[in-house]
């Protein structure tokens, strides 16, 4: 590439950061959080007691000592591909949280802590393969609210749910529909609402993610059957500027215990 096709690509991909990091903002002015949802395929036996260890005793707090906190670390026990374990990353910094790998190499703390992880022989690997995907938070929920039973280390449950379109357009409409009364309804049927995000990068998109909390199945069903059955939530949904078409064409629905270090 020659230098002036560079410093071209240079200044647009400076410019490109500095309006994501502007416009990661409420309307009122309030950063809106970056999610990254990681997800680790794993095979059963020792690979699931390694990489435990690793994101425990080494990520975790590497993350932590980043800026990235809190950070949750569920493993799957309702949804296709078990074991998987899956962590989200929560940061106002699109910068700090795309470039982690990068940075973990200098922190020597991390290094020591992660020698076990990283060295695992091909004939032994400490996963089987990483995924992620990368998200913004809704204006009008931009930052991640962890349930009040993490603080108590109580019994919990989280449920990951992705709401694929068939197009663009329908996507924005389900965005909406969220902020045009979802919220609410969620808040009057007494769910946990963890975080919403608006996915940038990732499979099968258009789509959105959220996550909410219960303390287990059976609350998940009762609170879920007070969602359905709410008035405005019928009202919201038969609206003709929602039901013209279906603005949702997949549901990803996915059931999540947290770790014994997750800090959410």
């Amino acid at each position: 590439m020659e230098r002036r096709d560079f410093l071209t690509a240079s200044l647009a991909t400076s410019a490109f950061a500095l309006a994501n990091q502007v416009s990661a903002q409420t309307s009122s002015g309030k950063p809106r959080e970056y999610y990254e949802i990681r997800r680790y395929h794993l095979q059963t036996g020792p690979q699931i007691k390694l990489t435990d260890s690793y994101l425990s005793d080494a990520l975790i707090p590497a993350l932590n000592r980043m800026g990235i906190a809190p950070v949750g670390a569920f493993h799957l026990d309702i949804g296709p591909e078990t074991p998987t374990l899956y962590l989200l990353l929560p940061c106002t910094k699109l910068e700090a949280l795309v470039s982690t790998e990068l940075q973990l190499v200098h922190d020597e703390q991390f290094m020591k802590a992660a020698e076990p992880f990283w060295s695992a022989p091909a004939t032994a690997p400490g996963f089987q393969r990483i995924e992620s995907s990368l998200h913004i938070a809704f204006e009008g929920w931009p930052k991640l609210t962890p349930p009040a039973a993490t603080a108590e280390h109580g019994k919990r449950i989280f449920q990951l749910r992705t709401y694929e379109s068939p197009s663009s357009q329908d996507h924005i409409r389900k965005v909406e529909m969220f902020h045009h009364g979802e919220f609410d309804i969620f808040q009057r049927a007494g769910f946990s609402q963890v975080f919403y995000g608006d996915t940038l990068i990732g499979p099968r998109m258009p789509n959105l993610t959220y996550m909410l909390s219960f303390s287990d199945l059976t609350d998940l069903n009762v609170k879920w059957d007070k969602f359905r059955t709410d008035p405005e939530w019928i009202k919201l949904k038969g609206s003709p500027r929602y039901n013209f078409e279906e603005v949702v064409s997949n549901i990803s629905n996915l059931i999540l215990s947290p770790t014994a270090y997750s800090q959410i």
